[in-house]
């Protein structure tokens, strides 16, 4: 193969004149306020499948997005073509657009007061070099481990990436943010099959460093292991039952709960816990946490995008939810202070993002939480959810396991499990399996008695 790439990171600082020049560009066109962000990104992606590369996919990209406001009216636009002819056509279309915009009273960026910065490093940068061919020999590596596992008679997927990006963001009211980030990601996706039957599933891992990612053998083993234990799924009867839900499709109710308490969607009405702020939605002893700070943290920010400081908090307290999720636009329509969650996008005004999120360990292990519940369902897998926003009212296709005591027993696949999220946070019961890698995580949460529907 004589693809060759060294994947130096962007300079931030290279952007910044980019930047500064689109401002300027700005104000001259008519804006009275104004905000720039480039971002430059390089990333690469390796598959292979029989021992034998599948597919290779690089890229680079390089955005540059504007956002001006004149009054109450505010326009985006985003453009890849850096000419300086092409920049300043884009600023006297932005303005124009925005003189013909409606007027948004809640629009505008933090005054300069409010801006904020800090210094602090949170080694969201690998300076670790890698190249292509470390990548396919560390997906082969996964692909030759599942394949190792008796049973698993049919060519694995396994991949391995890496992404390089730098942001370099300013605004009119003093705002300078700039960083690079990295991340390497790999998987492994493996199927196994007996008498005509077959089955698959996947593992996988990503992390900001190198060091941290799971080694490639462990991946795969547990993608082989996973699929070969799934062999034999069928269609088991339903009623109310336990069920277990495993850290990876647990995250699904800490998603929805974020989802559902930022300041835009309580503003708009449509929110299922639009009243219930400072109200208990957990059990005693629940919390749910966000940490900004977290050293190597995928999501992981000391300013938001409009310059407030990200703190940490405690989103549920001991059962109890604290606050909403701001951006400037929403806590000035709710008349509250922002909480550091605005996130703007290219060419887009900021919308609402939290950063790393987590549901803290229970004090019982999951098998432990088994034995206390007798029987019922684990769910190592979930599909085709149904989720409406307004009422809570949340279904979803699962795969996984009846359990019996402290035991996995008979594999079971296209079941459904069914309710309203309201009354599911009541009952929830987090297990002490507690790992962190992803921005949302969760330990395995158990809830007592959920409506399964199967034959």
């Amino acid at each position: 193969m004589n693809i060759q790439n060294k994947f130096d990171a962007p300079i931030p600082t290279s952007l910044d004149k980019i930047v500064k020049d689109m401002l300027h560009l700005a104000k001259q066109a008519g804006a009275q306020q104004a905000e720039a962000m480039m971002i430059v990104s390089r990333n690469v992606s390796v598959s292979v499948r029989d021992g034998k590369v599948e597919e290779v996919e690089s890229s680079e990209s390089q955005d540059l997005g504007l956002r001006v406001l004149i009054g109450k009216k505010q326009s985006c636009v985003s453009t890849s073509d850096l000419s300086a002819s092409s920049l300043e056509k884009m600023a006297e279309r932005v303005c124009a657009m925005a003189k013909e915009a409606p007027d948004d009273p809640y629009c505008g960026l933090a005054t300069p007061e409010q801006v904020q910065t800090s210094d602090m490093d949170l080694q969201k940068f690998d300076p670790s070099t890698v190249d292509m061919q470390q990548l396919i020999e560390r997906a082969k590596e996964g692909e030759a481990a599942a394949l190792a596992i008796a049973g698993v008679n049919l060519p694995a997927t396994a991949s391995a990436s890496f992404s390089l990006g730098s942001v370099c963001h300013r605004a009119s009211n003093g705002l300078h943010r700039a960083s690079t980030n990295s991340f390497h990601g790999q998987s492994v996706l493996a199927f196994a099959e007996k008498d005509g039957a077959m089955e698959r599933d996947w593992a996988q891992s990503g992390a900001c460093w190198l060091e941290d990612i799971r080694c490639m053998q462990e991946i795969g083993l547990e993608a082989a292991n996973r699929a070969i234990a799934r062999l034999g799924a069928k269609k088991g009867a339903g009623g109310t039952m336990a069920v277990m839900f495993e850290p990876r499709t647990a995250t699904t109710f800490v998603s929805m709960l974020l989802g559902a308490i930022t300041g835009s969607s309580v503003a708009r009405g449509v929110s299922f816990l639009k009243d219930k702020k400072g109200q208990q939605l957990f059990a005693g002893g629940f919390n749910i946490i966000e940490d900004p700070h977290r050293l190597r943290g995928s999501g992981s920010s000391l300013i938001d995008s409009e310059g407030f400081i990200r703190k940490p908090a405690s989103i549920i307290e001991n059962g109890y939810l604290n606050s909403w999720l701001h951006n400037l636009a929403s806590s000035r329509q709710l008349e509250e202070t922002p909480t550091g969650h605005g996130a703007t996008g290219i060419g887009s005004p900021p919308g609402i993002r939290p950063t790393n999120v987590y549901v803290t360990a229970g004090s019982k292990s999951p098998t432990e939480l088994m034995l206390e519940v007798g029987k019922g369902l684990i769910v190592t897998d979930a599909f085709g959810a149904s989720f409406n926003s307004g009422t809570g009212d949340w279904s979803v296709g699962v795969a996984g396991f009846y359990f019996e005591g402290d035991n996995r027993t008979t594999p079971f696949s296209e079941m459904t499990v069914a309710g309203n999220m309201l009354d599911i946070f009541k009952t929830l019961i987090p297990a002490s399996d507690l790992k962190f890698e992803q921005t949302v995580e969760t330990p395995s949460l158990l809830v007592p008695e959920l409506a399964v529907a199967g034959q």
